[in-house]
C-alpha cells in the first residue's frame, strides 16, 4: 500500500496502536504455566474490545487469534495446551484490521531466567531491525534493508533466516513488496517509495538458516537451532519512518 492521505496515515497508526497494545499485554501474561491458548484468549477479548479483527482468523481462517510460537517453533505456533516454560523463547506475533486498515508485529521473549544465548538473539534481533531501519526511506534500495540485517547477525556470531521474509502490508496483511528479505540479494534493487507501507521482521538464528513446515499446516521450525523476530508495520517517509506498532 502506498499511504496517500492523512485518513490512511490515521487509520494505520490506529490498527497499529492496537496491535501494539495486545502483543504488549501477551508479552506481560507470559510467564511459566501459563498455556499458549490462554494467552490467545486474552487476545481474542482485547481485539473484540477495540472493534478489531485478528488477521490471520479472518484472513486465512487460522485456528488463533494470534501466532505464538516456542523453542523450536519459529513462526505461525497454533495457540493450543503447551504449556510455557522457565527459560523457554517465545515469539508472540499479532496482526489485526480495523476499518480496512492492516498491521503486523512481534517479538521474540525470554521467559524469565534463561540461556544467555537466547537472550542474545532477541537483542541481536532488535538490533538487526534497528540496522535496517536507516535505510527504511523513500529512493533507498529495498535490498539494503536485508544487507544490514545479515551483517547485523554476522557481526555478533550469527545467521539470518532465509526463507522468512518482511512484506507490504497496509489495505491487506500482505501485498506488495512480497518480499523484503533478510540478507542481500543483489537483484532486489526496488526502490522504497514515499509512503510504502512495510512489514519489517528480521529473523535472527543461532545456526540454521531455513525453517520447514511441521506438518500441521501452519507452524514453522527448525531442527537444532533457536530463533529470534522482531517485527514492526512501517510507513516510509522523506521525513522518516513512521512505526505504527511501536
Amino acid at each position: 500500500m502506498i499511504a496517500k492521505t492523512q485518513e490512511d496515515i490515521d487509520g494505520l497508526k490506529e490498527i497499529g496502536r492496537i496491535c501494539a497494545a495486545i502483543r504488549d499485554e501477551l508479552v506481560s501474561r507470559t510467564k511459566p504455566g501459563i498455556t499458549t491458548k490462554e494467552l490467545d484468549e486474552i487476545a481474542g477479548e482485547l481485539f473484540a474490545k477495540e472493534g478489531a479483527v485478528s488477521a490471520p482468523k479472518g484472513e486465512y481462517d487460522f485456528p488463533g487469534y494470534t501466532c505464538i510460537s516456542i523453542n523450536e517453533e519459529v513462526a505461525h505456533g497454533i495457540p493450543g495446551n503447551r504449556v510455557i516454560q522457565e527459560g523457554d523463547i517465545v515469539n508472540i506475533d499479532v496482526s489485526g484490521s480495523k476499518n480496512g486498515y492492516f498491521a503486523d508485529t512481534g517479538i521474540s521473549i525470554v521467559v524469565g531466567e534463561g540461556e544467555a544465548v537466547l537472550q542474545k538473539l532477541c537483542d541481536v534481533a532488535k538490533l538487526a531491525f534497528e540496522a535496517g531501519l536507516k535505510f527504511a526511506k523513500p529512493g533507498s534500495r529495498k535490498s539494503r534493508l536485508g544487507k544490514a540485517v545479515f551483517q547485523t547477525a554476522s557481526n555478533h556470531g550469527l545467521t539470518v533466516i532465509t526463507n522468512l521474509t518482511g512484506h507490504g502490508i497496509g489495505r491487506t496483511i500482505h501485498e506488495q513488496p512480497e518480499y523484503i528479505y533478510n540478507y542481500f540479494e543483489p537483484s532486489d534493487d526496488e526502490l522504497l517509495k514515499e509512503g510504502m507501507v512495510i512489514a519489517f521482521e528480521p529473523f535472527i538464528s543461532t545456526d540454521e538458516e531455513e525453517v520447514f513446515e511441521k506438518g500441521d499446516g501452519w507452524t514453522y521450525v527448525t531442527e537444532k537451532s533457536f530463533v529470534a523476530q522482531y517485527e514492526h508495520t512501517i510507513i516510509l517517509t522523506k521525513n522518516g519512518p513512521i512505526i505504527t506498532t511501536k
